[in-house]
């Protein structure tokens, strides 16, 4: 029988060549091998919307395939210990949010440490967070919540897809500054603790804007006041938490894309060029906005920066709130 000719076609080494010319790509392992983007959470969450709307740009434009994989646990960790692990060769990203620098200030035994054992890439957007409560309640405003708290201190309690997310930690920020005692009911991830808190088994509990606009718009929940530095373009009739008087809350959110350690520098900038190119495409920018998240970019150094001072920022509010993982 015939062999089938291996000889690569023009085609194949077209690709060869033009993956050649990037730096940073000449220590990849394969132009066939595919680039896996390592979400910690599950689907459907804001960072997964990231994530999948990176892949496909990403694929055309290294020519290489590109497979989102979702691996979700401990808050997000199981995911990035993944990447940690990765070799450092450009097949293995992750793309994440503020969590991991959360989970930092909380659980000083992690298997790994953030802000040394992973290679900022690029950053992605930004998410805001709102604060909302079932419209059984009664409340209106974040006032009416802290004058409720203040009335029965540990009476009232607040959901968060788990310990050390940015919805649990909002709400400790907005505590401490209301100083006010509201008993936290921390649940595996966003949907169950969306489901109760739409069935009135919890109070109160801070959202992405993308998970609860709907629930806004139909009258099942209330938004109180956003956790942000100004009012919000799809909901500009909410105030800031500032705005109410009851202290800077500003809990934003960063998306972003990591490396393992020791990722080539070269490499680095290589995709950190090629990501603020798909995040400043019209495309992108309508796609995050319509998810309430806003579009960002930044050099390397400026991501690693960002990073760092917001590691301070919670590490600073677990040690005054006394909040260790659980």
């Amino acid at each position: 029988m015939k062999q089938r000719n291996k000889t690569p076609n023009r085609r194949q080494l077209l690709a060869v060549c033009a993956m050649s010319l990037l730096p940073g790509w000449a220590g990849a392992q394969t132009t066939d091998a595919p680039l896996k983007l390592i979400v910690p959470f599950s689907p459907g969450t804001g960072i997964d919307l990231v994530a999948r709307q990176l892949g496909p740009k990403l694929a055309q434009k290294l020519s290489r395939p590109v497979v989102v994989e979702n691996r979700v646990g401990a808050s997000g960790n199981i995911g990035a210990e993944a990447v940690v692990r990765a070799a450092p060769n450009g097949n293995t990203l992750l793309v994440s949010v503020n969590t991991l620098v959360m989970n930092r200030a909380i659980n000083p035994n992690m298997p790994f440490d953030p802000l040394k054992d992973l290679s900022p890439v690029a950053l992605t957007s930004w998410g805001e967070l709102v604060l909302v409560t079932p419209t059984k309640t009664g409340w209106k405003s974040a006032k009416d919540l802290v004058q409720a708290a203040r009335a029965a201190p540990g009476r009232i309690n607040y959901a968060s897809p788990g310990v050390g997310t940015p919805h649990h930690m909002a709400m400790e920020l907005f505590k401490n500054n209301a100083q006010v005692f509201i008993t936290h009911i921390p649940y595996r991830g966003n949907a169950p603790a969306v489901t109760d808190l739409l069935g009135g088994q919890v109070d109160v509990m801070f959202l992405p804007i993308h998970v609860a606009l709907a629930h806004i718009k139909s009258g099942r929940l209330v938004a109180l006041a956003i956790g942000s530095e100004r009012r919000h373009a799809l909901m500009p009739e909410i105030p800031t938490v500032a705005e109410t008087g009851l202290g800077k809350v500003s809990v934003g959110m960063w998306f972003g894309v990591f490396g393992p350690k020791d990722l080539p520098a070269d490499l680095v900038s290589s995709l950190n060029r090629e990501i603020n190119q798909i995040i400043g495409s019209p495309e992108v920018k309508t796609a995050f906005s319509a998810q309430g998240m806003d579009p960002a970019s930044a050099s390397t150094a400026e991501f690693a920066r960002l990073i760092e001072q917001d590691a301070d920022k919670w590490l600073k509010l677990a040690r005054a709130q006394g909040i260790k993982a659980e």
